[in-house]
Order: structure tokens, then C-alpha cells, then sequence
């Protein structure tokens, strides 16, 4: 394990070099100065000149460059342009809020997604089948962007039963849930179904019928252990890729999360904010991807991390 350890964190070290190299020359390359949008039109040169030298950006990029990687060494994240604050304590205070969004979307996929692919593949090619396909293909096809205002149209505008903006009871979190989960519920529930047909075709499924085994044990002890494998590879991957969907997401239901404020720091040319929010995101990928190799181990004592 400590051997695995070390040659996770070797080939993690030039990707988080490259995400934040990428991040800070396109950040710095996007029309637009930061000082001007700060400082009313009326402001005179000589104050815009001021304040451009106090928060460090009248130097070259490579200074800025190295300025940030030295307070990062430190753990410093640096300070926000516009709100006058440490970027660490900006994120961290809206992390949980995005940690505990994409939990609900991931908990209320695989609600869906176990037993509507569990089911499709022991009624193959039946009413349940389709019905189950069809659904991975509506739920793949529909955007989050499209999605959200629909599902607000739906249940806040016409039938008034759940909150629109905000975050304050579990009400606010059931409609951006459903917004992020419906996708990964969809290409999950394919993924058990394909899995439960392969895995119920192999000999040993065949030899456990043959001694008379319950057919509920023989599906839910043998079969679904071998079905975890792929599918904790896609939630893993659908988990990473769900902050993309969450900055949307959270967008359209203005929710106090980490995408909300990446969008309003891209927009304000906040280049700390943007850089360290993107550092985070891309660490949170990471870790999701080690936990998800930790997991294999687990669920299948073949496997060996070295």
C-alpha cells in the first residue's frame, strides 16, 4: 500500500501542476481587466494604476506565476480581488454545501439505477427491459441546463411543492439532486444491466442454481458482488465529473455551492478564486478516483494495489 501511495502521489503532482499552469495562462489570457471592473468609469488612471500595483498585477506573469505557487507552498491560497478575503476560507465555507449536493444526486442515482437495472436484466428483452432502456436513453439525452428549468417549471411554478433558489431545508436540495442525478442514474442503470446479464451467464451462476440455491441469494450474494466492480468504476468517474454539472446546476437554482462561485469569479476576472476553486476541484477528482481504487480492493480481495 505504501508503495501505491507513493506512485499515486508522483503521477498527481504533475497533474495538479498542469491543471493549475492551464488555468492560470487561460484565466490571464480572457479579455477583460479586473482593476476596471472594481473602480467606477470615472476613476482617473492614476488610481487605476494604484490599485493595479497594490493587488500585484501590474507584474509580469511569470512573477504572478511564481508569486502563487509560493504562497501555495504555504498553503496560501491567496486573496479574493472583489471580496477582500482568503480564497480558502471562500471555498471551504462553500464546499460542504457542493459535497452535499453531489452525495444526494449520486444516493438518489443509485436508488434508481440498482433496482431498474437489476430487474431489466432478469426480464430481459420484456416490458421492464424496454422500459429501462428507454429510460437510459431519456436520461442521457437530457441536459442539465435543460433539465433544471424544467423540473422548476414542473414542481415549483405549477404545482408549488418544492422551493426554487437557496439552500435551507431538504426540500431545497430535491430538485438539484434530481437534476444532476437523473443523468448518472441513466448511464448507471445500463451499466447493471449489462454487468447482471454477463455475470449471470458465467458457470458459477449456473453451478449455484444446479445445488438448489434460493434464486434471491444466488442474485443478490454471487451475483451483485461481481456486478460492483464496473459499477463503482462509473460511479467513481460519473462522481468526478458531476462538479462540471454541478457548476450548472448550481446556476440555474442559485445554490450557494463551490460552482456558483467559480461562475461569478470567471466573471469578475477573480484570478486567485478561479485558480484555487479549479485547485480544488481538481484535488476532490483525485481523491474520488484513489477512494474508487480503495473500493476494488474491497469488494474483490483479487485485487492488490502495489
Amino acid at each position: 500500500m505504501r508503495t501505491y501511495l507513493k506512485r499515486r502521489l508522483m503521477t498527481t503532482l504533475p497533474v495538479i501542476i498542469g491543471v493549475v499552469t492551464a488555468v492560470f495562462l487561460i484565466i490571464h489570457l480572457i479579455p477583460g481587466d479586473p482593476v476596471e471592473m472594481l473602480l467606477e468609469e470615472s476613476a482617473n488612471p492614476a488610481d487605476i494604476v494604484a490599485l493595479r500595483s497594490k493587488l500585484g498585477l501590474d507584474k509580469p506573469l511569470y512573477e504572478q506565476y511564481y508569486y502563487f505557487w509560493s504562497g501555495l507552498s504555504q498553503g496560501n491560497l491567496g486573496e479574493s480581488i472583489y471580496q477582500r478575503q482568503p480564497v480558502a476560507k471562500l471555498i471551504f465555507q462553500r464546499l460542504p454545501n457542493t459535497g452535499l449536493l453531489a452525495v444526494c444526486a449520486v444516493l438518489f442515482s443509485l436508488l434508481i439505477a440498482f433496482p431498474l437495472g437489476i430487474f431489466a436484466a432478469l426480464h430481459q428483452n420484456k416490458p421492464v427491459d424496454y422500459f429501462s432502456m428507454g429510460f437510459s436513453i431519456l436520461g442521457i439525452s437530457m441536459p442539465v441546463f435543460w433539465l433544471g428549468p424544467l423540473l422548476i417549471l414542473v414542481f415549483a411554478v405549477k404545482l408549488h411543492w418544492l422551493p426554487v433558489t437557496g439552500l435551507g431545508s431538504w426540500k431545497h436540495l430535491v430538485l438539484p439532486s434530481l437534476t444532476l442525478g437523473l443523468g448518472l442514474s441513466a448511464i448507471t442503470t445500463r451499466m447493471i444491466r449489462s454487468s447482471m446479464i454477463e455475470v449471470l451467464n458465467q458457470d458459477y451462476i449456473r453451478t449455484a442454481f444446479a445445488k438448489g440455491l434460493p434464486r434471491r441469494q444466488v442474485i443478490w450474494r454471487h451475483a451483485l458482488k461481481n456486478v460492483m466492480i464496473p459499477v463503482i468504476t462509473i460511479v467513481g468517474l460519473q462522481l468526478g465529473a458531476l462538479f462540471g454539472g454541478v457548476i450548472i446546476t448550481e446556476k440555474v437554482f442559485a445554490y450557494p455551492g463551490v460552482g456558483s462561485l467559480l461562475i461569478a469569479a470567471i466573471t469578475g476576472r477573480d484570478y486567485p478564486l478561479v485558480q484555487g476553486t479549479i485547485l480544488i476541484i481538481a484535488l476532490a477528482y483525485i481523491v474520488i478516483n484513489f477512494v474508487v481504487d480503495l473500493l476494488y480492493s474491497m469488494v474483490d480481495p483479487r485485487i492488490r494495489l502495489h
